[in-house]
């Protein structure tokens, strides 16, 4: 029996309910972090929680306390006796009229875990024709808004890809649908920076604490060019890119993306909230 959290209630999922009335599901209006549980610990919780707060400001929705969310993960993962796997809190703007009007906003608070994705070695990537705005209202937010995220990894599924890449309204590389972008560019190893529009991703950050990485827009047209690139995220970890719109890349992985994951399985190993 799968159980879930919902405000302040732990639930059989067959019989947990959200209102037809909440205003994430007639308007997008939420937000939510993706943790990876790791030793029955959720990994870099402390970062991903300070980010909820940011996103829920960005928003205008209240958070819930840390550490009622913090009290709230442990029981979902004890709960359904979870060893790995993917949690998932989600804060919405609760029941509210039919419109984008609220109501005295009293949120909706879920937390939720599933089993972990079998990501591939490397996966081969697409870019899709969609822009991101980086100068949207949400641009950088972690909304529960993800429209644009499904067409876009669906049309990365139909040419046999495993991962949609976005550029700006700039032309520069942005983000995956729920990656960032890392590639090997004149012998520097650079990501897009939070100016581009692309979310703060904690595996991002501790990427950026891991390795000398340059922040710095580029066109989208190097990311095919690039002698090697991998995509970061808190369940993918970090994973090489095979090959962009069916051009191979040199390397696979390459010295970057090989640091990068070896880096990165030590601090798991070592720290479960770094």
């Amino acid at each position: 029996m799968t159980h879930v959290w919902i405000d302040g209630e732990l639930l059989d999922a067959d019989r947990a309910r959200v209102s037809p009335f909440d205003h994430g599901l007639l308007t997008g209006d939420g937000v939510f972090e993706t943790l990876r549980v790791y030793r029955k610990s959720p990994f870099a919780a402390r970062r991903h929680l300070e980010r909820l707060a940011s996103s829920c400001r960005a928003m205008r929705l209240p958070c819930p306390q840390a550490d009622v969310l913090r009290r709230a993960m442990a029981d979902v993962v004890a709960a359904n006796g979870l060893e790995s796997a993917r949690l998932r809190i989600t804060v919405t703007g609760g029941t509210a009229p039919l419109g984008s009007d609220r109501a005295g906003v009293v949120p909706t608070v879920i937390v939720a875990a599933g089993p972990l994705t079998d990501w591939p070695p490397a996966t081969a990537v697409v870019t899709v024709p969609w822009p991101r705005n980086e100068r949207a209202a949400l641009a950088g937010v972690k909304t529960i808004s993800y429209g644009e995220n499904v067409v876009a990894l669906a049309y990365a599924r139909e040419r046999g890809a495993g991962e949609a890449i976005f550029a700006n309204l700039s032309g520069n590389l942005c983000e995956g649908t729920g990656t960032n972008v890392f590639l090997a560019v004149g012998g520097r190893l650079v990501t897009p920076p939070l100016s581009s529009g692309c979310l703060a991703g904690v595996t991002r950050d501790l990427v950026l604490a891991l390795l000398d990485v340059v922040e710095d827009d580029v066109p989208l047209s190097a990311l095919a060019s690039a002698g090697e690139a991998f995509l970061s995220s808190s369940t993918r970890e970090v994973q090489p890119i095979s090959s962009v719109d069916g051009v191979a890349l040199a390397a696979v992985p390459g010295p970057w993306s090989a640091l990068a994951r070896s880096r990165f399985a030590d601090l798991v190993g070592r720290d479960v909230d770094p």
